[in-house]
């Protein structure tokens, strides 16, 4: 069984409900497993301390789910142009994988979710590649054979699925971003299989 870690960061619960989306794409090939995991929040005043095990949601992520997988989807919140501070401060502890080229040839893609259309959602998608790249995973974006993203009025791009979440973030993930989650999620499965044989 293929394992293809989905790791994300969710602050009000769009990137959650799109991490569960592209589960279900990688689970709908057969022989891959979805491996759901978080991170815990930080502090900007002060170390944060979390409990080992969240209080809900999904576990929370270690240098070894990350070293043990077959494939990865990353996903974050938007934070100005960039990835939340969450995620980042777990990729930045990711040295000694690096060091040892635990990730190199393995793909992976990403995904985001905006408070506005215009909110960065490209760019924060490939500040996102940039450590998936220096650690030699293999880029997926969304191909346009995905009729969706020619479609889609909320969220899609061609680097990596996106959501609009609306000024109050509670707009639900539309079609065209179920879509294309579950899609980039299948693909994502699909290439992790094409790369074992």
């Amino acid at each position: 069984m293929l394992k293809i870690l989905v790791l994300y960061y969710s602050n009000y619960g769009a990137v959650e409900k799109m991490a569960h989306e592209f589960a279900r794409g990688i689970e709908s090939i057969a022989g891959c497993e979805a491996v759901l995991r978080t991170v815990p929040k930080v502090s900007s005043h002060c170390e944060k301390v979390e409990s080992d095990i969240p209080a809900s949601g999904a576990l929370y992520v270690t240098h070894e789910d990350l070293e043990s997988c077959d494939g990865l989807a990353l996903g974050s919140p938007t934070r100005f142009g960039n990835m939340a501070a969450p995620l980042k401060y777990f990729l930045d502890s990711t040295g000694s994988l690096w060091a040892k080229g635990a990730l190199i040839d393995k793909p992976a893609t990403v995904f985001t979710s905006t408070a506005s259309l215009h909110g960065g959602q490209e760019i924060t998608l490939l500040t996102m590649m940039m450590p998936l790249i220096h650690h030699g995973m293999l880029i997926l974006g969304t191909p346009y054979n995905q009729a969706a993203l020619s479609e889609t009025m909320t969220g899609g791009t061609p680097y990596g699925v996106s959501h609009l979440a609306g000024p109050q973030s509670n707009n639900p993930l539309s079609s065209h971003e179920k879509i294309l989650c579950f899609e980039t999620g299948k693909r994502l499965a699909e290439m992790s299989k094409r790369l074992k044989q």
